[in-house]
């Protein structure tokens, strides 16, 4: 098969996810790929280009890695699925057992599904199910953060303040109520980054302490707003709205669909602030990239709820593939790969090469607020809003994948990165920049 025939077959009959289809046809890349080695991507032609983002924040451990390709292979020759309502297996039972570990036994109960969106869905479903059970109903709504992303299914835009998103949907979305950001770019003159946690927690307060009453829970991505432009916090804000939240009986969920698996520095992002959620979401890299798989885990305290001679105080969710077991599989071998490797020590070595390559970057006039937490690092642009789709282009015309948010470049690679490649990445970054911003002044 070649490139271009891939091409024209792809933009006749898929219709892509979050793309303006008719941009293909006219300038905007559609990039066919063969085959995957690494952290590199290759098209129909032999061309490499370095997957800078980790193909939608999901790819750990590099593409076809030979210890996770084992273990689904394994798998498929002993079960490929079975339905998890009334029936189980060992890789769910082993993997909620070892993700139970990994918050010390805190949050030991798993429910199973297949993507981000659904994951905050099911936590949003089980927090306001919890306050029906306990005979609280009318604690039914939703705080998030000014620009949060948590999905795009009709109950995951509730919580998503993202407005491209939200309103060409707005007419089918309850809304939540949105409160401010403890983004360190919104720093007045003088102030630290934990001075905006503050501020941003005393506005929660507010808020909590008129509408605790009706409020089920409040949900946050810790120290990393994602979609909305990679914001960055200090994790006092964390501990603050942990306090908040005790204080006025609202859940605290946290969404590390994106900051978990170790992005952030510590395998779970809200570790950094010395706190646990009620209810955890994870997705994206818990599989290494390789299958759809999401998980939500609870404490004993909102299980409890739910465990009744009752059907209707059952918790009332389903997928079809929830639990599978070839995704499964794959999570647990990345797992494996996390506790035989040192995973997270190596990567504060990986970060630190990261941060050095994308410094010189800092210096550049069109450059702002650069910044770094982990494995994901970022700089805004100033520029106009062609900017995304020019960059986009020149940095596939040097061999790298980096897709900017908007006027947000940032780096969420693979945790394999050699020394080769973090020049590669930070070559085609600068050189991208340059040719993006210079194609903005013809």
């Amino acid at each position: 098969m070649s490139n271009s025939d891939l091409l024209a077959r792809s933009v006749a009959a898929v219709w892509h996810p979050c793309t303006q289809m008719k941009q293909h046809a006219q300038d905007l890349p559609l990039l066919p790929i063969a085959r995957g080695e690494g952290a590199w991507l290759v098209d129909f032609e032999g061309r490499r280009y370095l997957d800078g983002i980790s193909s939608w924040w999901v790819n750990l451990f590099g593409h076809t890695n030979p210890r996770i390709n084992a273990a689904i292979r394994d798998q498929l020759d002993r079960l490929e699925h079975a339905m998890l309502a009334g029936f189980t297996h060992a890789p769910a039972v082993e993997l909620a057992e070892r993700l139970a570990a990994l918050t010390g036994g805190e949050l030991g109960h798993a429910f199973f599904a297949s993507d981000g969106a659904s994951a905050t869905e099911i936590a949003l479903k089980m927090s306001a199910h919890y306050w029906r059970n306990r005979g609280r109903p009318e604690k039914n709504g939703f705080i998030c953060l000014e620009g949060g992303y948590h999905g795009e299914t009709v109950g995951a835009l509730a919580v998503t303040d993202v407005s491209l998103f939200r309103e060409a949907y707005a007419p089918l979305v309850r809304g939540a109520a949105v409160v401010p950001s403890p983004d360190f770019r919104l720093a007045e003159a003088g102030e630290t980054a934990v001075d905006v946690a503050h501020r941003a927690a005393a506005a929660l307060e507010a808020h909590l302490a008129t509408h605790h009453a009706t409020t089920a829970a409040l949900i946050v991505e810790p120290l990393v707003q994602g979609a909305g432009g990679m914001a960055m916090s200090d994790p006092e804000y964390l501990r603050l709205a942990r306090a908040l939240c005790d204080r006025y009986e609202v859940h605290l969920i946290c969404d590390e669909i994106a900051v978990g698996c170790g992005r952030t520095g510590t395998f779970f992002a809200h570790e950094q602030a010395s706190i646990r959620p009620d209810l955890l979401c994870l997705s994206k890299g818990i599989s290494g990239g390789y299958l759809p798989l999401s998980i939500v885990l609870s404490g004993d305290a909102i299980y409890a709820e739910f465990y009744d001679d009752t059907t209707a105080r059952a918790f009332l969710h389903s997928h079809s593939y929830t639990g599978n077991p070839l995704a499964c599989r794959a999570a647990l071998a990345t797992l494996d790969i996390f506790a035989d490797n040192d995973v997270l020590n190596a990567n504060r070595t990986l970060a630190h090469k990261l941060g050095k390559a994308m410094a010189p970057l800092s210096a550049h006039p069109r450059v702002r607020h650069p910044r770094q937490r982990g494995m994901i690092l970022a700089f805004d642009v100033e520029s106009d809003p062609g900017f995304s789709r020019r960059f986009y282009r020149a940095a596939l015309s040097q061999g790298a994948l980096i897709r900017p948010l908007g006027n947000t470049v940032y780096w969420m690679p693979p945790y394999i990165l050699d020394d080769t490649e973090i020049r590669h990445l930070a070559h085609a970054t600068t050189t991208a920049l340059e040719l993006a911003l210079t194609t903005a002044l013809e």
